[in-house]
């Protein structure tokens, strides 16, 4: 049993090649995004709720753009794989083409609905903090942040293709100069240093934008200017060109991916506002666990992406006998690195809480929150593993089901019942909604075990 969950130093060395520079981009990303929430939170709680309710609605767009370009990224991958520039060209376009659509879709729905969305998360007793205020903020920062978001969806797009080709340094790179870009001036313009205006909100939201115009302009600069590296781009701008049978397979299994990452991350946003039922605090208690939740998950969450490319690459290349027994492996690493980071995030989630300016009530709510999350992580883990390993062969609806199914069955059902027709605290909801984790878990194991998934989707 050993032997199948473990495998040799040649082995963990091409996982963490790839693994590491995805992990290091996110975790300086999240670790600026948690030093942005910090300074948010300490200007007030009010300016922090306001930017946790929009990121809502922002981190729905973000899952749309993400199930698109990693549905047609099963497509890259193998085409990686198989060592044709062609099909990764193609598959870039359609990423191109579908992102620009998906975000000209989202920019429409926030230009004129975005008040009532916000809305949504007003409910409840206030608490703490002051849904008016709150609302405003969230308003604020809205409308500023919806410029930003045509450079990221271009990002994604080149970026998801460079690590599908097994080239994630260029990404790295560029995230990590954005967001030192996005560090410094949310420092300037949110207090007001070195002469500028102290713009709160409305300073973070104008710093997060510019540093995604610089991270686009340093991707594309890169890659285009150095086409020996890069052969896949060469004359992806002369057409729009993708040839029809395969946009017919793009189709087939991109709109399944997108559909289940916006259904997924809508589930996410369902399960929050159900909890705002239980009042302002609880929202701002999530937003702390969420934001430092996002910083400790960064290993077993960048190694589930390493998991889909290179199981993809595996079975491209034919080497499916090679993938099935690569994919217990993988999972197995990925759960041990979350357990040993689910005991560091327990206990340090007793002295997080304290650098945010906030109520003391809001600090243990937040507490107790990231303890639970911290007990459901080894879980999620192997949940996040097993998803990435049945998309790498294809298995859309498979995966549609495994992650949309419990999201909505398990856990928006599970917290709409109980914060709107028990009187259970917002703790308990919580820790039954994590419960959920648990048994998604099972059968996530249970399907890569079947093997449905070992397939070249490209071979003609």
């Amino acid at each position: 049993m050993f032997k199948n969950l473990i495998g040799d130093r040649a082995f963990y060395k091409k996982i963490l090649a790839l693994m590491l520079p995805i992990m290091i981009q996110n975790g300086i990303t999240n670790f600026v995004n948690m030093l942005d929430n910090v300074m948010i939170g300490a200007v007030g709680t009010a300016q922090m709720t306001g930017v946790s309710i929009a990121n809502q609605l922002f981190f729905v767009f973000n899952l749309c753009i993400f199930g698109t370009i990693s549905g047609a990224g099963i497509f890259g991958a193998q085409f990686f794989g198989k060592n044709d520039h062609d099909g990764v060209r193609h598959t870039f376009r359609f990423k191109l083409v579908f992102g620009a659509l998906i975000t000209l879709f989202f920019i429409f729905l926030m230009t004129f609905f975005g008040e009532s969305l916000l809305m949504m998360y007003m409910q409840g007793d206030q608490g703490a903090t002051s849904a008016e205020a709150a609302l405003l903020y969230a308003k604020n920062y809205m409308r500023i942040m919806l410029v930003g978001l045509i450079p990221y969806a271009a990002v994604q797009c080149y970026s998801s293709t460079l690590r599908e080709g097994t080239l994630p340094l260029l990404p790295m790179l560029s995230g990590i100069s954005a967001v030192m870009i996005n560090l410094m001036l949310n420092y300037i313009l949110i207090f007001g240093k070195f002469g500028a205006p102290a713009l709160g909100v409305s300073g973070a939201a104008i710093a997060t934008v510019i540093s995604r115009f610089a991270e686009f302009v340093i991707v594309v600069i890169f890659v285009h200017g150095n086409k020996a590296k890069y052969p896949f781009m060469r004359g992806v701008y002369r057409s729009l060109y993708i040839p029809a049978e395969l946009i017919k397979g793009l189709l087939i299994k991109a709109l399944p991916l997108m559909i289940n990452e916006t259904l997924w991350s809508s589930s996410v946003a369902m399960v929050n506002q159900c909890y705002s039922v239980r009042g302002l605090d609880a929202v701002a208690a999530c937003n702390i666990s969420q934001t430092f939740w996002n910083v400790f998950s960064i290993a077993y969450m960048s190694l589930g992406i390493a998991v889909g490319i290179i199981l993809g690459q595996m079975l491209g290349a034919n080497k499916l006998d090679e993938a099935k027994q690569s994919s217990y492996k993988m999972i197995a690493f990925s759960c041990a690195i979350a357990t040993t980071v689910a005991i560091l995030f327990s206990v340090c989630a007793e002295f997080i809480p304290l650098v945010y300016n906030t109520e003391p009530q809001i600090r243990r709510l937040a507490t107790r929150l990231m303890q639970i999350t911290a007990m459901s992580m080894p879980f999620d883990a192997l949940t996040h593993a097993s998803y990435f390993t049945l998309r790498s062969g294809g298995k859309m609806l498979t995966t549609f089901f495994f992650d949309c199914g419990f999201a909505w069955i398990g856990n928006v059902l599970t917290a709409f019942v109980l914060s709107r027709f028990t009187s259970l605290s917002f703790l308990w909801i919580f820790a039954a909604v994590h419960l959920v984790s648990i048994a998604k878990a099972a059968v996530g194991i249970r399907l890569v075990r079947k093997g449905g998934w070992i397939k070249n989707i490209i071979a003609q």
